[in-house]
């Protein structure tokens, strides 16, 4: 592998953090300024998902109806990387989330490849 290729252990860390597709930190959406910080950070990897259905802490229904295109679904950012490192993460991001969750969970990595072959 070449000096590029991050190494991760074979027991890692999973982060969730749940929040509302429209949920905002200083006019960027919330969404793409974790991931933006979460690269800053040089985490392994983070991904976003859009759900179709749910409702948290004050439990307002979201949902997607063709009728009525919300703009509030909500959203999973998924990341993995060494507990250490997610829960340093979680220190600078904390403050900065008013509405959500964020679940921390033990996980096996089976493997982490960019698939780009070193030269």
């Amino acid at each position: 592998f070449g000096d590029d290729i991050m190494m991760l252990p074979s027991e890692g860390y999973l982060l969730r953090i749940f929040i509302g597709e429209s949920d905002r930190h200083e006019g960027k959406l919330l969404y793409e300024w974790i991931v933006l910080k979460a690269r800053e950070a040089g985490l392994a990897g983070a991904t976003v998902m859009r759900g179709m259905m749910g409702f948290g802490a004050h439990s307002r229904l979201h949902t997607f109806k063709i009728e009525r295109l919300s703009q509030d679904l909500p959203i999973i950012v998924e990341i993995v990387d060494t507990r250490e490192k997610l829960e340093s993460f979680l220190t600078l991001i904390d403050a900065e989330i008013e509405e959500g969750m964020a679940t921390l969970e033990e996980i096996k990595i089976h493997f982490y490849r960019s698939g780009k072959t070193a030269d």
